[in-house]
Formats: C-alpha cells, sequence, structure tokens
C-alpha cells in the first residue's frame, strides 16, 4: 500500500485498532501503526494527537450532530423531544457500523485509561447537548439533567446494541430505551 494512496486517516484507525486487538493499546507504538497502515509518524500526528485519539477522533462530529439536531428540532417539542431527535440524528453516524464499534469498544474496555477517556467523551457530549438545550430556552437544571439522562440512554442503548445478538439498528435500541424510560418516570 502506497503512502499515497487516499484515506489515510481511515487507514490509521483500522491499522490500529487492529494492532490495539492483536498486542494490546499499551504496548502499540504509532510507529507501528503508522508502518501498518503504509504511512509514515508524521502523517499520524497531521491526522491525531496520539495514539489515544484514533479512538475518539469522532466525538467533534458527535457534538456537532448533537448540537444541529436539537436546534433543528420543532419549536414546540419538550426537551425530551429534542434529545431525542438528537440521538436519533447522531445513530445515524453508526449504521452499518456495527463490526467497527465492537472492535473499538473491545479495545476501550480492555484499558483503564481509554475507559476513562470515553467516560470524559461522555460527559462532553452531556454537556454540548445541555447547552443545545439552553440555546432553545430549556432553563437549569432541565437542561443539564434532560442532556445527562439523554446521554445516559445513549450509553444502555449503545452497550446493547454491541453486545445483543440482534440485526436492530442502533437507532431502533435507542427508540425501544427511551420509550421505556417514559415508562419508568410516568410510573
Amino acid at each position: 500500500m502506497g503512502r499515497w494512496e487516499p484515506n489515510a486517516r481511515g487507514r490509521l484507525e483500522e491499522a490500529a485498532l487492529d494492532l490495539y486487538g492483536e498486542r494490546g493499546y499499551e504496548k502499540t507504538t504509532v510507529a507501528e501503526i503508522a508502518a501498518r497502515a503504509g504511512l509514515t509518524e508524521r502523517t499520524f500526528f497531521r491526522h491525531y494527537a496520539d495514539k489515544r485519539e484514533v479512538l475518539f477522533a469522532g466525538s467533534s462530529l458527535l457534538q456537532d450532530v448533537l448540537t444541529k439536531a436539537v436546534a433543528d428540532a420543532p419549536d414546540g417539542a419538550s426537551p425530551l423531544d429534542a434529545t431525542a431527535a438528537a440521538l436519533d440524528a447522531v445513530s445515524a453516524i453508526f449504521a452499518g457500523r456495527r463490526a467497527h464499534a465492537r472492535r473499538r469498544q473491545a479495545v476501550i474496555n480492555a484499558n483503564t485509561e481509554l475507559r476513562e477517556r470515553e467516560l470524559i467523551k461522555l460527559a462532553t457530549l452531556a454537556s454540548t447537548l445541555a447547552d443545545a438545550l439552553r440555546r432553545r430556552g430549556v432553563p437549569d437544571p432541565t437542561a443539564p439533567l434532560t442532556a445527562e439522562t439523554g446521554i445516559a440512554v445513549f450509553k444502555v442503548a449503545f452497550d446493547r446494541w454491541l453486545t445483543t445478538p440482534t440485526d436492530q439498528e442502533l437507532a431502533e435500541i435507542l427508540r425501544e430505551s427511551l420509550a421505556t424510560l417514559k415508562t419508568v418516570t410516568a410510573a
């Protein structure tokens, strides 16, 4: 594979996931990732700050999608309905990527540092979602409470999507999880 072939970022991500799965996150170096992808370390660092970011580089995209979906929700939408629209929009990013998501999550689950980084990512998503709700006029404490709840629903649904042998897409599992939440809170 030549250095000048397209999709360097995707090649680096795949190489990293392969090596993390084979050798473990801690024992894999940036040089090895770059070599496996047929690229240089310099190219790696043009795309990622460090080897951890290969697993978390999509966080800003998730934040953007959440923010836009909340802003685009109908004017009369409740905070939870705006959050549901945002989660639905985010789930589209994962369509057809279950195998990739499983590999990524297995690497994260095997490493304490990466699990901590995943929690930071989720907290950042909740903060982003709360800010988007505030911009819609949702006051505190409703905005952060709804946002934290939405991210908790996402986390549970995402885990179920990865671990349950089903053909259901993430969007469907998210909707079921939100319906369960509404049932639980109505009781």
